[in-house]
């Protein structure tokens, strides 16, 4: 077993390195692209060059659709591709460097749990990685789905009060600047930036619609651009009819976060549950004994 695991350890170090030198600085490009949870980037350069040598996207294309889905609905479709190829080295670097370690862990201490722990965890870490990103996604797209009612009722107030509904817009932006981390205030920010850059305002909607990649946005988009040029009365009744519909929609959404939370607590609740019954049943056992 000492053989087996100090042949895998080499194997893998030595394959790190021959790959490293064989990609050299072609993928360093990559290094300052802006992408959250990527902590292996550098150790992961070698596993870039496999992935595109390879060519391990065509074998799996179901997989890395839904990864590259994931990223666009987070980041835009700009780099989309790129940061596929991030996220899928960073996946492999995570296996190889467990697997690693294992291996290694089984070479110095003569525990032949250490490759199996390895392995098992170099399997499970990469589905993890994927659930967690398909995570965030959804939570993200709740979160906006949370917070665009309230956007449309300031917007409905400020064009009953007179301003354009493109003035509206910024206003309630500019409302919320210590909240740019919020992704429905964040792609606002970018709109009003696309506005100033010279950006028509139906193409810097439809461009906003886009990165959101929401559904209940996309809705009051179409909304927004039907009804705008119209203005008056018939364009806020619109938007108020529109903010009905949200808001239900914002109400199945709370109901969801709350159900899920009340279902977190089932397991806490059990352990808590077998330690007061041990704690109670454990000096009555231990009477009867006596």
């Amino acid at each position: 077993m000492i053989w087996l695991s100090g042949t895998i350890t080499l194997v893998l170090t030595l394959g790190w390195g021959l790959l490293h030198l064989k990609c050299g600085s072609r993928y360093s490009g990559l290094r300052s692209l802006p992408m959250e949870g990527l902590r292996l980037r550098r150790l992961g350069e070698p596993f870039l060059w496999l992935i595109d040598t390879w060519k391990l996207g065509s074998h799996i294309p179901s997989v890395m659709f839904r990864i590259q889905r994931s990223l666009q609905r987070t980041y835009g479709n700009r780099y989309s591709a790129e940061r596929t190829l991030l996220f899928m080295g960073e996946m492999i670097t995570y296996s190889w460097l467990f697997l690693t370690a294992g291996c290694a862990y089984a070479l110095f201490s003569g525990e032949k749990a250490g490759i199996a722990l390895g392995g098992m965890l170099a399997v499970i870490l990469p589905f993890a990685l994927v659930s967690d990103l398909h995570k965030k996604v959804r939570l993200r797209e709740q979160n906006i789905m949370l917070e665009l009612p309230d956007l449309l009722n300031s917007i409905v107030l400020l064009v009953g009060a007179g301003e354009t509904v493109q003035r509206a817009i910024i206003r309630c932006v500019e409302s919320r600047k210590g909240d740019m981390a919020h992704p429905l205030y964040k792609e606002l920010h970018k709109m009003t930036a696309e506005w100033d850059s010279g950006y028509s305002f139906q193409q810097a909607f439809e461009n906003f619609s886009k990165r959101c990649a929401v559904q209940e946005v996309s809705l009051f988009t179409t909304t927004v651009l039907l009804n705008y040029r119209r203005g008056g009365a018939d364009f806020v009744l619109s938007l108020r009819d529109l903010s009905r519909i949200l808001w239900e929609k914002r109400k199945s959404v709370s109901r969801t976060r709350g159900e899920q939370a009340s279902s977190k607590l089932v397991f806490p609740m059990v352990v808590i549950f077998l330690i007061v019954i041990v704690l109670v049943g454990a000096p009555a056992l231990m009477m009867l004994k006596m």
